[in-house]
């Protein structure tokens, strides 16, 4: 999976049941070993071991980014209905919940693709 040109957007489940959201250029499984080495010191440094729960392929950095900021403002509702890949839960979750204005502008290409293409699942 990891040997695809472009990038990825993914979503881990910590130890302590929290979500992290990341995306990478290559080499997710790297990516993952890394996370569960804590090489960085960031969020999922003391919440190890992490498992990958969701990942999707985007043809370029720039859409895995978009994906990746747009996630991180669902609630975890939205974010499990997307581990599943149900679908319909994802809209009505956005349905109910007002749209605030958000600082980041995903392009709409990277959006629709969330939506619409078959997500790998891990």
């Amino acid at each position: 999976m990891s040997d695809e040109p472009g990038a990825y957007v993914y979503m881990l489940r910590c130890a302590d049941g929290s979500y992290y959201i990341g995306s990478a250029r290559r080499g997710l499984e790297q990516r993952l070993g890394e996370h569960n080495a804590g090489a960085y010191g960031g969020y999922t440094s003391t919440r190890r071991p992490v498992v990958l729960v969701w990942a999707q392929h985007c043809l370029n950095i720039t859409d895995a980014i978009a994906i990746e900021r747009q996630i991180k403002g669902w609630s975890r509702a939205k974010k499990e209905a997307l581990i599943r890949g149900d679908y319909d839960a994802i809209r009505l979750l956005s349905k109910r919940r007002p749209q605030i204005a958000s600082r980041c502008h995903p392009s709409r290409r990277a959006l629709r693709a969330l939506l619409r293409v078959r997500l790998s699942f891990v």
